[in-house]
């Protein structure tokens, strides 16, 4: 199959879910239910927050002054990383219900990441399930340093007869983890940590949840979340096997919720700024692959 360019958003679709994803970025930008057309994912209000789900790479959150050392050199790299607006994603594949996007370093990125890498990410729909796949090349002759992650914002309420404050998440696990606290100037990660649950394995949702920007955890047993009416039930669920850490967030008092699979972390406050001793980077071997995934899981009840 040729790598071909495009501007348009490549639809995928099975019986039950159709998703649109925009070629910049390889952003996923729409789940639809076929049957009814609900709507589980942000619209990008620009005068809320302009995404939908963006994909963190190389790095996620914000760094130090922007920048990072790496050799004894300085680097900049913009939060969350260079892959979210990027408009030089090739689709690779594409079929009926899959889609893979691709990404090599070229000069530009050289520049700012002096690592030679490939990045794929494939959106793959199996029944109710959005599995997105990432697949990481190190095609360098040295260890390369990234951290990877997700940022899917899901419409909450769902429906226009609730409220945002009808909804909670459910951890699949009781929990004791406590989120670390953002430095809101900086938005680099504090050592000031607060309690979250409200049981627990849950959260309740409101609109002051997020004034003080995500919450950040680093030690959760849950590798499962679900976004659940409190007494309607579920109405989707991400599963995150392969990532350590979650972020929580929307903008206050915005319809939406982030629920956020990561592989790394934001830089600490007291960081030095060394790439290779960033907590949560990853470090692949030169001629390594490295894969993850996670799934969206929509509650077949919202698709009737």
């Amino acid at each position: 199959v040729p790598f071909y360019k495009t501007n348009t958003m490549p639809t995928i679709q099975n019986d039950l879910l159709s998703i649109d994803i925009k070629t910049v970025g390889a952003e996923l930008c729409k789940i639809s239910a076929v049957k009814n057309n609900n709507q589980f994912l942000w619209n990008a209000n620009p005068n809320v927050w302009g995404s939908h789900a963006p994909n963190l790479f190389p790095i996620i959150g914000s760094m130090k002054d922007d920048s990072y050392i790496y050799n004894d050199k300085l680097y900049k790299m913009i939060k969350h990383g260079f892959v979210r607006h990027n408009d030089k994603m090739i689709v690779k594949q594409q079929s009926e219900t899959s889609i893979t996007f691709f990404l090599n370093s070229n000069e530009d990125l050289y520049e700012k990441f002096p690592f030679l890498f490939e990045f794929e990410i494939n959106y793959e729909l199996k029944d109710n399930t959005i599995i997105v796949h990432h697949t990481i090349r190190n095609i360098d002759n040295k260890t390369m340093y990234f951290s990877l992650g997700g940022h899917p914002a899901f419409t909450c309420p769902l429906y226009d007869d609730e409220t945002y404050s009808d909804y909670i998440l459910e951890f699949e696990k009781e929990e004791t983890s406590e989120p670390y606290l953002l430095n809101m100037e900086t938005g680099l990660v504090t050592n000031t940590t607060k309690p979250a649950f409200d049981s627990p394995n849950t959260i309740n949702l409101r609109g002051d949840l997020f004034n003080e920007d995500a919450l950040i955890f680093k030690d959760l047993k849950s590798r499962k979340v679900a976004l659940k009416h409190k007494t309607k039930g579920e109405v989707l669920s991400v599963a995150f096997e392969d990532f350590p850490y979650l972020g929580i967030w929307a903008k206050p008092n915005a319809p939406y919720v982030c629920i956020e699979p990561w592989l790394g972390i934001a830089d600490a406050e007291e960081t030095n700024q060394k790439i290779e001793e960033k907590e949560g980077i990853l470090s692949l071997p030169k001629n390594e692959t490295f894969k993850a995934s996670y799934s969206i899981i929509i509650n077949p009840t919202h698709l009737d």
